[in-house]
């Protein structure tokens, strides 16, 4: 992963994990059931009322099963445009208290606007759920404009990695094994994702027949190589931010993001291993 969408995910994540969401999230309409129904809606919630077969495809790496336990519930209980609400309130919450006072400083302020610059500019075709999250306003505040933008573009990039597994014939089972098999993600992934053991197990069987995962579960020499094509599709895909901002452009932005990321991290905004496979930052 380039060191910029280390940096962005870094910036995005913190919804995640952040303490704020689970009371935020219950007491938003009638009340979000829970941590799934409310990552399920507000992840979502750009793109509408949306029913559980969207979000899982869009999604791409949950169990049907795990996104249908909270959608279309969730909208019975909370319109899109509450949850859309109640997640900047979390994110608000969540970068006070993780950023302190970097939250008021000049590199947010000048990363919101090169991020926003992107965002506004790159071509919103094949990209669901960047088009969705690009469409939303943009909050005034500098710390949640870099959030709005930080979040258009890791789905920008996301969505073209779930392009890139699709065509590499990866499903989304599959994806999560391989990253568990990388020690990029925690051996409860499966859990986390929603997969049965059944399931689990099916996916690595399928991946052993394939070439790509051993007998004692690591990636075989072809896997890592398939994994590294993968990732070398997932890039090139993602290159117009870089062709929109200019190499000093996006050369500028790391600037401005790396003591943000980097307070975040320390914060504890981001753990690791996590879900998503992000990596650990590097050394100063």
């Amino acid at each position: 992963m380039d060191e910029i969408w280390q940096l962005l995910e870094c910036t995005h994540a913190p919804v995640y994990f952040a303490p704020e969401a689970v009371s935020v999230y219950s007491a938003a309409g009638a009340g979000l059931k829970g941590f799934w129904m409310g990552y399920f809606a507000s992840r979502s919630a750009a793109l509408g009322a949306v029913p559980a077969d969207v979000v899982t495809a869009a999604f791409y790496n949950f169990a049907p099963a795990r996104v249908a336990r909270a959608l279309p519930d969730a909208w019975d209980r909370c319109p899109p445009e509450t949850v859309l609400a109640a997640r900047r309130d979390v994110i608000d919450r969540c970068l006070r208290r993780l950023l302190g006072d970097l939250v008021d400083s000049p590199q947010v302020a000048e990363a919101a606007d090169l991020a926003r610059r992107a965002v506004v500019t790159l071509p919103p075709a094949g990209r669901v759920l960047f088009a969705a999250h690009a469409a939303l306003p943009v909050p005034e505040h500098p710390h949640l404009a870099l959030w709005w933008a930080a979040t258009a573009l890791r789905e920008f990039r996301g969505d073209g990695h779930v392009a890139a597994l699709v065509t590499a014939g990866v499903d989304g089972c599959e994806a999560n094994v391989i990253t568990v098999a990388l020690g990029l993600a925690p051996p409860e992934q499966r859990l986390n994702r929603g997969w049965t053991e059944a399931e689990w197990q099916a996916a690595e069987e399928r991946l052993r027949g394939r070439g790509v995962l051993a007998e004692d579960g690591a990636l075989t020499t072809e896997g890592r190589r398939e994994r590294d094509a993968l990732e070398a599709t997932t890039d090139r895909l993602a290159r117009p931010v870089v062709d929109v901002l200019g190499a000093d452009g996006v050369a500028r932005l790391a600037d401005c993001l790396r003591p943000i990321a980097r307070r975040i991290v320390e914060a504890g905004g981001v753990p690791f291993p996590n879900a998503m496979g992000l990596p650990p930052l590097g050394p100063r």
